[in-house]
């Protein structure tokens, strides 16, 4: 935005220079109409107000960090800044690699962009490395623990000019829906990368508390997308369902896991809406596209220059919502009870899965 007003003020200086000197109508149009032109455009948009360039990096592709994406565009729309008028945007997938996050984050500070949005915890920590020394703000989502990814303090302050929301998981709640849908269960399977912070931090969440509701949690870690089936497979056998957490790359090879569990005859419990409408039984999670509302919002202030990211709080939902879907629950003879379909923000009927371009 800096660059094409100073490129306008250049323009202007150069055609009356031209004139100064006796250049002729036409010989200033030959070389400055399309320069012109962009001053017009320079003076349109700072009429109108500020406009800003973001870059958007996600750590891996999958539904839910989608919809982190899309709601923070909402949520930039709802404050007046739109893609496409006031807003250019650079979206990149690292495709669950640390490497590419780290690359993509490198190339937003060199085009200087004016804030990066970064979706999941690899992506959030590699863009606050690479922003260090410049003044380019960091804001996150789907950050399980901003914490225990050193992007906040104990007191949930930003450690530097960064800031965003927490996807955290309500372990409780959902080891209270596991209970209550399977009465007689023993054993919870948990898959979990080895290398994602935010993994890490939720499956100690898990066995502190498993206890309390008469559960033991048998974990299995793994270093990459490819090794996802095979301890599907050991722990299929061994456990009475699955428990996923926000782990980008299990998760993105969910139905692997969910295949492997369909074999067992035994479900999988999600972390969020859009993993049971695609065949998880339940979950307890959070709205993701509301997340990515009310992150755009925390930006828009931002931009705005209304607020320093290194002076915001990370922020929370208010509150998880319960999910089931009724076709998993039926294909696995599994009953769900009065109380458990009754404390269900919405039940789905059938496995809806999004079909890949």
């Amino acid at each position: 935005m800096k660059r094409k007003l100073l490129s306008a003020v250049l323009s202007a200086a150069m055609v009356l220079s031209l004139a100064a000197c006796g250049g002729t109508a036409s010989d200033s149009s030959a070389d400055t109409s399309g320069e012109t032109s962009e001053a017009t455009e320079a003076s349109d948009e700072t009429a109108d107000g500020e406009s800003y360039t973001i870059g958007i990096t996600a750590f891996a592709e999958h539904e839910s960090l989608e919809n982190c994406r899309k709601g923070f565009l909402q949520g930039l729309e709802e404050e007046g800044i739109v893609e496409g008028e006031n807003l250019t945007v650079s979206y990149e997938n690292a495709q669950t690699d640390m490497g590419t996050a780290s690359t993509i984050a490198d190339s937003f500070v060199a085009d200087a962009v004016d804030l990066i949005c970064a979706i999941a915890t690899p992506s959030a920590m590699a863009a606050y490395n690479s922003t260090m020394g410049t003044d380019i703000p960091v804001v996150y989502t789907a950050v399980s623990d901003p914490v225990a990814a050193e992007l906040a303090d104990e007191d949930g302050k930003p450690v530097g000019n960064i800031t965003g929301t927490s996807d955290e998981l309500p372990v409780e709640q959902q080891l209270k829906l596991i209970r209550a849908v399977l009465p007689d269960a023993k054993k919870i399977g948990i898959i979990y990368t080895t290398s994602e912070t935010n993994s890490l931090s939720t499956i100690e969440t898990y066995k502190e508390l498993a206890g309390n509701y008469d559960f033991e949690i048998v974990e299995k870690g793994i270093d990459k997308i490819g090794d996802v089936e095979l301890a599907a497979n050991e722990l299929a056998g061994q456990v009475d369902c699955f428990s996923n957490l926000t782990d980008n790359t299990v998760v993105s090879a969910m139905q692997v896991e969910i295949n492997a569990a369909n074999e067992a005859g035994i479900p999988v419990f999600g972390s969020e809406i859009e993993q049971v409408k695609e065949g998880c039984l339940g979950c307890e999670g959070i709205d993701y596209v509301n997340l990515g509302v009310q992150t755009g919002k925390m930006a828009a202030q931002i931009l705005k220059g209304e607020a320093q990211a290194s002076e915001m709080p990370y922020e929370v939902l208010p509150e998880a919502e319960s999910y089931l879907n009724q076709e998993v629950a039926t294909n696995l003879g599994i009953e769900l009870s009065e109380e458990v379909r009754g404390n269900a923000t919405e039940i789905f009927e059938e496995i809806t899965l999004q079909e890949t371009e």
